[in-house]
């Protein structure tokens, strides 16, 4: 007060003078100019320098009114190791001030001071209450914005970036903590092993597993690579997603013998990047894991071809499996499934055979997916027989034809009016653990429904309901248009009602 009084001119003081408004006018522009005083934020770092108590700091600052810039001059003379302390003591005073609330640079400023200082606890106290004021995208971006402004004259520590990354997942906002992530990393900055596994742990243990694997791919491009805790977070995710067996098969295939959980992970990840048809991306991240032996050499080609294959590329397939070959690497069922797909897809069935005849020369054996492709691949090249005969031979092999393949096959089947071959292959294989679906039932039902065979087709309907299997609206439709066509309309509308019943919208098709 004392200093305030020493500052302010006579005028003021003086009842003589103007009018009490112009006087209060002038009052609040000197008042301005003293905050922007250095000798107001020395008299301030003096007094907590002296250890004064709040209520004595109150009264001496009385007249002083605070904003940011004031703030951050007294917090910058306090951004030494040894005034962290004295740097929160006055952030927290000034907080309570009547009419002032910290904007985010003074805060930013203050988890600069404390990270250096190594009072972690406190800073993240302060991010976690600065994020949860919950004001948007905008807001939490100008919250990173001022970090980074405040970063080199705090001469701070890039252990602030990964404190906010890891109040970020602490508080579930993992869109903002990825977009950070990236922001960062085009400032120069790289979070640590711990940011990203605290990250991917969080989002694991979410509704949102699928993005765990966009985050270890990030963390892989910036050279950030797993540990045993990674790991372990990955596989609970594949778990998780019902694609640990199916992965680990896929690798004993390739390789020949049990991989490692390591080299599961890093494999699931290069295809599923590919599976996106990120084909380049894909091929430059295993490259990277390979100059860090994060995957096996084998597994590596294996999984550049099914990149060319993904293409369409095959000539530059062949060459990278003839580069394979060179090296001393074995063929595997793997690579020769890749390419009988290829040519069943392009309709050289004669080709695709003859592949999986010398892959069963060479002592390969072959696996579902060959069968599937082979089963697809004759029936869409219109020899619907041999797709069964497939189907048989895949039974005697201990396998079972996947649900699209074999529906695939009998739709092929019942075009060329042999029902009763398809149904019978349908019975052989209910009979050893195959589970159809609506697709199946439906061509059943159309193909008898041509024939005009009712009593079939109400066989297929109540074994569809025996099964637990709920008839939907194609079901329906090939069931009553069946009854049409045979001219029994009375059962044709006792079925439009169950189908309304079970609230399924007949199409204008139905009416029609």
């Amino acid at each position: 007060m004392a200093l305030l009084r020493q500052k302010l001119p006579s005028f003021v003081l003086s009842s003589s003078n103007n009018s009490l408004r112009s006087s209060i006018r002038k009052l609040n522009s000197i008042s301005a100019e003293l905050i922007n005083d250095d000798a107001t934020v020395n008299s301030i770092c003096d007094s907590f320098r002296r250890r004064e108590s709040w209520d004595t700091l109150t009264r001496n600052f009385e007249m002083l009114e605070l904003n940011d810039f004031l703030v951050q001059k007294v917090l910058l003379n306090f951004q030494q190791p040894v005034d962290a302390e004295r740097a929160l003591g006055f952030f927290h005073w000034s907080a309570k001030r009547k009419n002032f609330s910290h904007g985010p640079r003074p805060y930013c400023i203050m988890v600069h001071i404390l990270v250096k200082a190594r009072l972690v606890i406190d800073a993240r106290a302060l991010l976690e209450s600065i994020l949860k004021k919950n004001e948007g995208n905008s807001f939490y971006f100008s919250v990173v914005d001022s970090l980074l402004d405040t970063y080199e004259v705090t001469s701070s520590s890039p252990l602030v970036f990964d404190l906010l990354v890891q109040i970020c997942a602490k508080l579930r906002l993992i869109d903002f903590a990825l977009s950070v992530c990236s922001h960062l990393e085009g400032r120069g900055f790289s979070l640590s092993l711990i940011s990203f596994n605290t990250l991917i742990h969080v989002v694991e243990k979410s509704d949102e597993n699928h993005k765990v694997w966009k985050i270890y791919e990030q963390m892989i491009q910036k050279r950030v690579y797993p540990n045993v805790v990674t790991v372990r977070i990955m596989v609970s995710s594949l778990c998780k997603e019902g694609k640990l067996q199916e992965t680990s098969d896929m690798l004993n295939i390739i390789h020949g013998s049990r991989c490692s959980p390591s080299l599961i992970v890093n494999a699931c990840l290069i295809y599923r990047i590919l599976e996106e048809g990120r084909v380049d991306d894909g091929i430059m991240l295993l490259k990277r894991m390979l100059l860090k032996n994060m995957v096996l050499d084998d597994i590596a080609y294996s999984l550049i071809v099914y990149a060319k294959v993904k293409q369409g590329n095959i000539t530059s397939a062949w060459e990278v499996f003839e580069e394979m070959s060179k090296r001393g690497f074995q063929a595997n069922s793997f690579i020769y499934t890749l390419f009988i797909g290829a040519h069943c897809r392009e309709g050289k069935i004669e080709e695709a055979n003859s592949l999986m005849q010398e892959m069963e020369n060479m002592g390969l054996k072959p696996y579902p997916e060959t069968f599937n492709l082979l089963i697809e691949g004759c029936a869409t090249a219109g020899n619907a027989e041999e797709s069964l005969r497939m189907c048989e031979r895949m039974l005697e092999r201990g396998f079972l034809p996947s649900c699209s393949a074999f529906n695939v096959a009998t739709a092929k089947v019942f075009e060329g009016g042999d029902l009763e071959k398809a149904n019978a292959m349908l019975t052989i294989l209910l009979d050893n653990g195959f589970s159809p679906d609506e697709t199946t039932y439906t061509n059943l039902i159309v193909g008898y429904g041509k024939k005009g065979e009712i009593q079939e087709i109400l066989k297929l309907f109540n074994e569809m309901e025996a099964r637990l299997l709920s008839p939907g609206v194609s079901v329906f439709l090939a069931l009553i248009a069946s009854f049409c066509q045979s001219g029994k309309l009375v059962e044709a509308e006792k079925y439009l009602k169950v189908m309304k019943d079970r609230s399924l919208a007949p199409s204008a098709l139905t009416w029609n």
